[in-house]
């Protein structure tokens, strides 16, 4: 489908909670949780520069230095712009930042951290009202030039905006929410987009609120999974993944998890093949009513 060279694991591995934002891993338990991965056919690693108030690349890029893995074998993922208020950087609000000499200079540092010479996809993290598509422009091509970054790509970009952007360069991915209850870029023209103009499409949350809210909705896909489960032998997880990935944009979710078991789970979810009716009737339940 895609018309780059890019090649990404069918579910991503999501980094964000591996540090101090979360689990808080040891470099021992962060390089065994990169075999894990890689023993999973895991080989994409999502990253952000702000992951662990600036701290989680440079502990991956150490764990991974130990790892003997080969740097082509993995793909990592990054992002840039977000300035986030932490001991770790001078920020007095947070805000965004695009000018040219900064995505430059947040690139290189991500290369330092992950101890790699490249990426294989770099992200502008959020859009900024003051972004100027021709900096953006600059800074990329620059980074592409010198080899640093093989792709470049949006994340929470809306459709007008990666017009915007692709107005004058190339851009090869989106990462976005997307999950059953979060279904807003089925309809206001995000995956749209992605398929139409063979863009990667990424899912961050892909698991939506199921397991962390309660109420009607909740209740209503909890109903319906239940019904589910027996049918595809499949846990509740693997049913909410397979919904996002029967999506035609060839949607690839990043899977945030720190539990190696619940890591392997979710990779069974690439083998479910939702009935049509099926995905309505999970459809219908996080909406609570039927389509028009």
């Amino acid at each position: 489908m895609k018309n780059n060279k890019l090649l990404f694991s069918r579910i991503i591995a999501g980094t964000m909670t591996w540090g101090s934002w979360g689990k808080k891993y040891t470099a021992r338990e962060m390089e065994a949780m990169m075999h894990h991965c890689l023993e999973l056919g895991l080989t994409t690693f999502d990253h952000a520069d702000i992951y662990g108030g600036y701290t989680n690349e440079a502990d991956f890029g150490a764990a991974f230095a130990a790892s003997s893995i080969s740097r082509e074998h993995i793909q990592l993922i990054s992002k840039c712009g977000i300035q986030y208020v932490c001991e770790n950087r001078d920020n007095t609000i947070k805000h965004y930042n695009y000018s040219k000499d900064y995505i430059i200079w947040s690139a290189e540092q991500s290369l330092s951290s992950l101890r790699t010479d490249y990426l294989d996809l770099f992200l502008l993290h959020r859009p900024s009202p003051l972004m100027h598509p021709q900096e953006i422009a600059a800074a990329i091509e620059q980074l592409i030039k010198d080899g640093k970054i093989r792709a470049f790509g949006l994340s929470n970009f809306t459709p007008s905006q990666v017009k915007l952007i692709e107005s004058v360069i190339p851009v090869a991915a989106n990462q976005v929410e997307f999950s059953l209850t979060a279904d807003k870029v089925m309809y206001d023209g995000t995956l749209d987009d992605c398929l139409a103009n063979r863009r990667y499409a990424m899912a961050w949350s892909p698991l939506g609120g199921y397991f962390s809210e309660q109420g009607e909705q909740a209740g209503r896909i909890k109903e319906v999974l239940e019904s589910l489960t027996d049918k595809y032998n499949a846990t509740e997880t693997q049913l909410l993944l397979a919904w996002v990935l029967k999506h035609p944009a060839e949607v690839h979710p990043v899977v945030g998890t720190t539990r190696a078991d619940r890591l392997t789970e979710a990779t069974h979810a690439v083998s479910i093949e939702l009935e049509l009716e099926d995905w309505f009737r999970m459809l219908e339940a996080a909406q609570g009513h039927k389509v028009p």
